[in-house]
């Protein structure tokens, strides 16, 4: 999933100073299950919001809350159109893709983010997330026995570990597993450390951020 956490309280209401109305836009997938964007952080940051600019003396601001399923996706965007018509400015608790999907259908919204996108990543426990994916373009999880070296060794390294890890640890980091340790440690489990015997050329980059902004196109699904 996507993981990202909610802006200071300071930064939002400086984003949103200039606006009268305001509608807080939730998004009930990625953002929910990371406590940063779903019904309940909505309702939380609209409190405070109210009780942040009362306690200034501020003017006035009117905030109605909103969550709809997912913000990245037109068949539940609509759903937010009519809350949007009633307000000066959206303040969007989504990830990126969701801010900017919410300001190409609505072009004549202001869409302010209320949340940093930080990675794509799983739960480790309640209130834990990890990176574990960056969305690199060319998958190589099959090789390494499903542990990602691209996203989880901090060197990047494609073909096996560095001199510098100790006792299963990384270099860079100590406090992180060494992900090469673990991807030799699994390979040898599942009987398949023959795998690293190929040698893995460099890694083309173009499939990533580095070729600019990507699309993916299914011929099968456009109508």
């Amino acid at each position: 999933m996507i993981v990202g956490e909610q802006k200071p309280i300071k930064e939002i209401m400086e984003s949103v100073a200039p606006y009268k109305r305001v509608l807080i836009l939730g998004c009930g997938t990625c953002v929910k299950t990371c406590f940063a964007g779903g019904e309940d952080e909505v309702e939380v940051l609209a409190s405070a919001l109210r009780l942040a600019f009362k306690t200034k003396k501020q003017r006035s601001i009117e905030i109605e809350e909103l969550t709809i399923e997912r913000q990245c996706e037109n068949e539940f965007i609509q759903e937010a159109a009519a809350g949007i018509g009633r307000n000066d400015v959206v303040l969007s608790l989504a990830c990126g893709a969701g801010v900017q999907a919410m300001a190409e259908r609505f072009p004549a919204a202001p869409v302010l983010p209320g949340v940093n996108t930080t990675f794509i990543g799983i739960q480790d426990r309640p209130g834990i997330f990890s990176e574990r994916c960056s969305g690199c373009g060319d998958c190589g999880l099959a090789r390494f026995g499903g542990i990602c070296p691209v996203t989880r060794c901090s060197k990047k390294l494609l073909n096996g570990p560095c001199g510098g890890s100790q006792n299963g640890k990384c270099e860079v980091d100590p406090s992180i597993d060494c992900a090469w340790h673990l991807i030799i440690e699994r390979l040898t489990e599942l009987g398949q450390l023959d795998n690293l015997k190929t040698y893995i050329p460099p890694k083309n980059w173009q499939t990533s951020t580095s070729g600019g902004p990507r699309k993916l196109v299914r011929e099968d699904q456009i109508i």
